[in-house]
């Protein structure tokens, strides 16, 4: 038995779901929608690591930039640049005066002069109780000399480093750190959680630096200073693939489900000619052309613990028609999705990577829409656990065709149908919405059923469910 309560479920992973019949659940792409953003500033001719969240009325997006110079990961030649929104698809670059660059701090950087942590810096907004007015933004950040060393703000544009150690030690002989490394607190797990890159050998073994598989490990604190031994995460049945990035965090509309973007790196994988990495202006790193390699964001989730669900394993965000994002570490995603609309979601991904034309992308999906459970025109069924809830109605996001359908029936424990929530009871529901409240006979009251152990029965036709919650 699973007590949901009132919390929205989202089909990401099959942790609710007992049977299914002739339906399954399908990933959906986001559609990219405009430039968000341009690497075309002096101090940010190329960039990096990017961290997008919403603070109440605000977007705030933090990135790196380059000057164009060394490519080494603690470079003195990066920083941390600032941009802000209000509404998550228009983004400017204020003028901070933080930093000289150029004999001027006309500019929008916000962490500068420590290579480190300037390559990773990776924020967030501290949403736990109680926390220290001048420690409400947090974040982390370092390579394999430092550690991941952290770094206090009271505003999210003044910075400075926390008087603690680094929450992970510096591994001369481990190359953990670079990547984006990520902290946040969880209100599922009531701690901070820390993920961070690690290599190991195919037999889970910790491998020296560049010597391994690139992939994820986890860490927890109470207090952001005492940290729990790393446990590297386990991806279920799939194969072991060579993971940059992380970008774990809490959905914001159902922050019990961790969604999780990182970037699938096709090493020695090349697709562009080296006539066309010339043609484009691609840059060199040690060398070597950055179209040695080609990359692609993926979906994955997690309920806590250490343990991922690759229920998807195909690309989210694929390089697609435009040959520039076929190079090395590209189609990289942002730290954060964010609401942008009542029916809207975005995130934000890195594209033509070391080019002149180097840019971020805002991409949309609609609101919960990750993945569904879909059925065809011909039909399908799937059947919960038994649950117990709250509240009042049952709510759908989903989608049909015009000779589509969702019903839904409520069981008992046995999976028999319960009286007066049959399917024959069940009211049809056509349309697309993100909010739509279940009926039987009329009635949508479904109180009387919150002190038993019910199931429910999701009957579509040319439909997609995206996510369900009781109110």
């Amino acid at each position: 038995m699973v007590n949901i309560g009132n919390r929205l479920e989202l089909f990401v992973d099959d942790h609710l779901i007992e049977t299914v019949k002739g339906a399954r659940l399908v990933l959906h792409r986001p559609r990219e929608q405009n430039i968000a953003l341009r690497y075309d500033k002096p101090w940010a001719l190329t960039g990096g690591y990017v961290t997008v969240f919403k603070d109440g009325d605000l977007y705030r997006m933090y990135y790196s930039g380059r000057t164009g110079g060394s490519k080494s990961d603690d470079a003195s030649g990066q920083h941390t640049c600032y941009a802000e929104s209000r509404d998550g698809i228009t983004w400017t670059e204020p003028e901070l005066g933080l930093f000289e660059f150029g004999g001027t701090k006309k500019n929008n950087i916000v962490h500068a002069g420590d290579g480190p942590t300037c390559h990773n810096f990776s924020p967030f907004l501290d949403t736990r109780p109680g926390v220290a007015p001048g420690e409400k933004y947090k974040a982390i950040g370092g390579h394999k000399t430092t550690g991941l060393r952290v770094l206090h703000s009271p505003d999210g544009i003044r910075w400075r480093f926390a008087d603690q150690p680094p929450i992970q030690p510096a591994s001369p002989d481990l190359t953990r750190y670079d990547s984006q490394n990520l902290a946040f607190w969880s209100e599922h797990e009531q701690c901070y959680c820390c993920y961070f890159r690690i290599f190991v050998y195919p037999d889970g073994r910790h491998a020296g630096s560049g010597d391994g598989i690139r992939t994820i490990a986890r860490t927890t604190s109470e207090d952001f200073v005492h940290w729990t031994e790393p446990v590297a995460m386990s991806f279920g049945d799939t194969p072991m693939e060579q993971l940059y990035i992380n970008q774990t965090h809490p959905y914001y509309r159902a922050p019990h489900i961790y969604i999780a973007f990182p970037a699938r790196f096709m090493k020695g994988r090349k697709i562009l000619s080296d006539e066309e990495g010339a043609a484009f202006g691609v840059n060199h790193h040690n060398g070597v052309g950055y179209w040695q390699d080609c990359a692609e964001t993926v979906f994955m989730t997690s309920r806590g613990g250490n343990a991922y669900d690759r229920t998807f394993m195909e690309g989210f965000v694929r390089p697609g028609l435009d040959r520039r994002n076929w190079v090395s570490r590209c189609n990289y995603a942002a730290l954060g999705v964010v609401p942008t609309g009542p029916d809207e979601m975005s995130l934000y991904v890195n594209r033509h990577n070391q080019q002149k034309t180097a840019h971020i992308s805002r991409f949309s999906l609609r609101t919960d829409g990750f993945s569904s459970l879909n059925a065809p025109h011909a039909g399908g069924e799937a059947v919960t656990k038994t649950l117990e809830f709250t509240g009042n109605r049952l709510v759908l996001n989903y989608a049909t065709g015009a000779g589509g359908h969702v019903r839904v029936e409520i069981q008992d424990e046995s999976g028999s149908p319960i009286k007066g929530y049959a399917l024959s009871d069940a009211d049809d529901i056509i349309g697309d919405e993100i909010e739509r409240t279940v009926a039987w006979n009329g009635k949508p009251d479904v109180s009387a059923l919150t002190k038993r152990s019910v199931r429910l029965r999701f009957v579509l036709k040319d439909a997609d469910l995206y996510s369900f919650r009781f109110m």
